[in-house]
């Protein structure tokens, strides 16, 4: 097969990244714009060793579950912020669900009878499929026009709105529509805070220039004010981090007096949970790298005294001292690139009774669980929460305890 062929198939299930699986002649390929049980025809859109990536340009056998995209950006060539549009919305919760045990059983060792136990499934948050997106950046094209960018490109779609960004930031004069033009920019970040702020900023060589609106904003979670740069990290979804705060805290259950980690902490928002739970003779320690985060994080918390704020990379402060145990209970945050090897080995040294694992990538995350397996951990509970609807994206929260089986000593080093 080459580039802009078309053949006609059927469609398997569901894969990473938003496609589904079909085969041609032996041929592999990564169908994007399609449903499982679908007969379609397919335009290949790359050509690679062992596969090919296409997306579904004509729907011969529609799936049930297929609706109409309510964004007219939602479909091949055009728009790739969005991956899911075409499905309903429980399938939308089922496709991810099925991602996510995929996953587990492949990179992660687990069984199908083992995940069955742990009520594997993913939830939705309120709020609904649309308007959700608190935090737009815009590409800007040569033209001086903000957009989008296409699936597995640079190149800018120019829309007239994003029907998954927050009112607030659709209403913003940004797009062409309006006759915005960015000739100074490479992209344009919109923030609408839980607090009420709607602050726009263009970035100019990768430095952030404040348009309209306050250069901090104020973020409302876990029971707690936040203020925080608008170009800060926080999570995208008005209800994910009281989502993600109360799944962890139910999880681990800190008692007061024990000592807890919060790793990969961010502006706090785990540590302030956890601080409230272990009291005035408990310790929360934060670790986080990104001089943005670990100024938030100290701002932030600054009413909570038993809160330390570490600056360093998680790899650097667990092998080099900068925090150590005895602890009891930890938060694991990591990147898309999940925690790695050396972090898991480290953790599990340190004997926590118990890890809360924060996940937004389900292959990372079940490589690491892997990982744990292999030094006699286990995965105790497992709860998905779609914090992304419309896109493949799904966020994981889990609890890993000691216990499972003997480590496997040859792995470990």
């Amino acid at each position: 097969m080459a580039e802009a062929d078309r053949v006609e198939l059927t469609v398997d299930a569901v894969a990473p990244g938003g496609h589904c699986v079909a085969r041609v002649d032996g041929q592999v390929l990564f169908v994007r714009h399609a449903l499982p049980g679908e007969r379609v025809i397919a335009e290949v859109t790359e050509v690679h060793k062992g596969f090919v990536r296409a997306d579904a340009v004509t729907v011969l056998e529609p799936s049930p579950d297929r609706v109409e995209p309510p964004c007219p950006y939602a479909k091949p060539g055009a728009c790739g912020g969005c991956d899911l549009q075409h499905v309903a919305p429980a399938a939308q919760l089922a496709w991810k669900t099925a991602v996510v045990r995929e996953q587990l059983t492949r990179l992660g060792g687990l069984t199908d009878a083992e995940l069955d136990g742990l009520g594997v499934r993913v939830e939705a948050l309120p709020g609904g499929l649309l308007g959700w997106r608190s935090r737009v950046r815009y590409a800007v094209d040569a033209a001086d026009r903000a957009g989008l960018l296409k699936h597995r490109s640079h190149e800018v779609v120019p829309i007239d709105r994003c029907r998954i960004a927050h009112p607030a930031i659709q209403q913003l004069p940004v797009l062409t529509p309006s006759g915005a033009r960015w000739p100074a920019a490479e992209a344009v970040e919109t923030v609408a805070s839980t607090g009420g702020d709607v602050t726009v900023t263009e970035l100019r060589d990768g430095v952030p220039t404040p348009v309209s609106g306050p250069t901090e904003v104020r973020e409302v979670a876990a029971g707690r004010d936040w203020t925080l740069p608008a170009s800060a990290f926080w999570q995208v979804h008005p209800a994910a981090t009281d989502t993600l705060s109360t799944a962890v805290l139910e999880l681990l259950d800190p008692q007061p007096g024990e000592v807890a980690w919060d790793l990969y902490g961010g502006a706090g928002l785990f540590a302030a949970g956890l601080a409230t739970r272990v009291g005035s003779t408990g310790r929360v320690t934060l670790v986080e790298a990104a001089a943005q985060g670990v100024a938030a994080a100290r701002q932030n918390l600054a009413d909570l005294p038993r809160v330390e704020v570490v600056s360093a990379r998680v790899e650097t402060a667990l092998a080099r001292r900068r925090i150590t145990g005895p602890v009891d209970v930890v938060v694991l945050d990591p990147p898309r690139t999940g925690a790695g090897a050396p972090v898991v080995r480290a953790l599990a040294a340190a004997s926590p009774r118990a890890i809360a694992y924060v996940a937004c990538d389900p292959a990372a995350f079940a490589r690491d669980v892997r990982t744990f397996a292999e030094l006699g951990w286990r995965l105790a509970a497992l709860r998905g929460f779609d914090l992304f609807p419309m896109t493949q994206h799904v966020e994981l929260v889990a609890l890993l305890v000691p216990g499972s089986s003997e480590p496997e000593t040859s792995d470990i080093t």
